[in-house]
């Protein structure tokens, strides 16, 4: 780990990211499974982050804005609720989301920022500094998919914590991986810790697969930036343009996307031999959507205790306020 200050002074960054290596591991074991596949986190190198960021704006892609409406109309109960603690955000993108909390929340002290994207995490903690003077802003370069503890930073010992989860990106993970997430979640919360996780509901696939296969084809852009990155970090020999994109939602309850392979083909990684065949598929991420007491019944197995839930009038997404039993 390391630790130093940015530039900006107000933000204190620790630097947890993961090696090159296990980037370079994960890829390779996933291009050599049966079912090609790369985890999602891979997704978001500094292009990808700002293509996602392209994602949020779109028509077709309703939960950035509707999960924003929710905020904005529940943001001073939802203040209320949250107290002063210590904010942690999970995937702070832009910060977009959780500038309507800190706004809600004037006396909040401490702001930690947890992102596996250095550079966009760095530029969104400096732009939050800035609107916020006086909030003590950290930033933590991490995978936070996986158990994590906070450094030990005196500000935030013995304080009530709050973990701030937007976007429904619990929903790349499986039901499974959300019960371990939530409970990893628990332990760096401690015992008097509260979540608020935004969770997308069930719907029709005809509102689904256009939000995660736009007609501006912006989508498909972050996606296959995945291979961009792997050929420029790694020294593979993608060809771009024997590649496409197609999401589709699967009846188990989830959208699933996917790189297709255009043509047979044979793809270099460190020596290895990656070959692929026409219409093959390379899945980057999928995502589960819950009703609202499917996803209440994974958080008790966590142990969280439901307290509030807000949902759009349109019955999109789901917003839920849950502490620790």
């Amino acid at each position: 780990m390391t630790s130093n200050s940015h530039p900006d002074s107000t933000i204190k960054l620790y630097d947890l990211h993961p090696p090159l290596d296990d980037f370079r591991t994960e890829v390779l074991q996933g291009l050599q499974k049966p079912q090609k596949a790369i985890p999602a986190k891979f997704l978001y190198d500094k292009r990808g982050a700002e293509l996602f960021d392209a994602i949020c704006t779109l028509e077709e892609y309703y939960l950035t804005r509707t999960e924003i409406a929710i905020l904005e109309d529940r943001a001073t109960e939802i203040a209320e609720l949250v107290g002063n603690g210590i904010l942690i955000e999970f995937g702070s993108g832009s910060s977009q989301k959780v500038r309507i909390l800190l706004d809600a929340m004037p006396y909040a002290t401490t702001y930690v920022a947890l992102d596996i994207s250095r550079q966009h995490l760095l530029e969104s903690c400096a732009s939050l500094a800035e609107a916020h003077p006086g909030l003590e802003v950290i930033a933590i370069c991490a995978d936070y998919t996986q158990p994590l503890d906070l450094p030990e930073i005196l500000s935030i010992k013995d304080k009530h914590r709050v973990a701030f989860f937007p976007g429904s990106s619990i929903g790349n993970l499986e039901p499974k991986e959300v019960v371990q997430f939530l409970k990893n979640t628990a332990a760096l919360l401690q015992s008097n810790g509260s979540l608020l996780i935004g969770v997308d509901l069930k719907k029709s696939k005809d509102i689904l697969e256009p939000a995660y296969d736009d007609s501006q084809g912006i989508s498909a852009a972050f996606a296959l930036n995945l291979l961009t990155r792997i050929n420029r970090e790694l020294g593979a020999d993608f060809d771009l343009e024997q590649f496409g994109y197609r999401a589709f939602y699967n009846p188990v309850g989830r959208i699933e996307m996917y790189i297709v392979s255009l043509k047979n083909q044979v793809v270099h990684l460190d020596g290895v031999e990656i070959p692929f065949r026409q219409d093959e598929t390379l899945r980057t991420e999928h995502s589960y959507k819950y009703t609202v007491p499917e996803f209440q019944a994974l958080a008790t197995l966590a142990g969280f205790q439901p307290k509030c839930v807000w949902t759009d009038p349109q019955q999109l997404f789901s917003l839920h306020y849950l502490r620790l039993l």
